[in-house]
């Protein structure tokens, strides 16, 4: 992987953050993007500067298409290529049923979720695609158990927003893979990171650990792993692929 570049979004923390150490680990340069952990996103990148690659820090916010183009603009100046695009920036809101979300609310969840990846993958196409030049690549999509369970009584706006990040790999795997770039998405259940505590429990962990089958939630390195294989050449036939990291939930 000497010389190749990722994008993290979403990179500052929790399995974004795991995913870049252990990218640069397995020889990747990186990109994080980040919105509010500024310290955070800069001890990533002096870690992974200090093993012996590149990394740089880009403040976007992934809800605007500006902040995406010039994030994109950024890795052009800094590494003038682009191998590997893991979208994983995403938001979640506090526990409601959908009778108590107003319009607001929604648009926030999709637009972040949903329009943010779409925009940033249409970038990331731009520059890996054979067909513009490119040298082919690797798109991660990270989405999430909670599109196939639905989430009832929780945030079933985050389930469908991560529903529609389901199809848009499936139905982009089968639309640039001539293109040389694979598509692919890792669906976390239940993990250990900080996002939970965006939800108003900071302990939902402790409460559902005992409906995952193997009685444990997961960890972001954990799912750090998928999502570097799946960018992997170890990888190079797997295409469209649903990679389910939830426990056996």
């Amino acid at each position: 992987m000497k010389d190749k570049i990722v994008l993290i979004t979403g990179g500052s923390r929790g399995i974004g953050a795991s995913t870049a150490l252990l990218a640069a680990k397995s020889g990747w340069n990186v990109c994080i993007s980040y919105i509010n952990q500024q310290a955070s996103a800069a001890s990533i990148v002096n870690e992974i500067k200090y093993g012996g690659n590149k990394a740089i820090a880009v403040k976007a916010n992934i809800g605007s298409e500006q902040e995406i183009m010039a994030l994109f603009e950024k890795i052009d100046a800094e590494f003038g290529r682009l191998d590997a695009l893991v979208n994983n920036a995403g938001i979640i809101t506090p526990i409601a049923q959908l009778v108590e979300m107003d319009a607001a609310r929604l648009q926030s969840v999709f637009n972040i979720n949903v329009v943010g990846t779409f925009l940033c993958t249409r970038e990331a196409i731009k520059r890996m695609s054979t067909k513009k030049n490119g040298n082919g690549g690797s798109i991660v999509n990270v989405s999430s158990a909670a599109a196939r369970i639905g989430s009832p009584n929780e945030f079933i706006d985050y389930a469908a927003s991560k529903g529609a990040i389901d199809s848009m790999t499936l139905g982009l795997s089968k639309e640039i893979a001539a293109e040389g770039i694979r598509v692919n998405a890792v669906r976390p259940g239940l993990i250990n990171t900080e996002l939970h505590a965006d939800t108003g429990e900071p302990d939902r962990v402790e409460k559902l650990e005992n409906f995952i089958p193997m009685k444990r939630p997961g960890s972001a390195d954990e799912v750090a792993k998928a999502i570097v294989w799946l960018m992997s050449d170890d990888a190079s036939y797997v295409n469209g692929a649903l990679l389910d990291v939830a426990g056996g939930r």
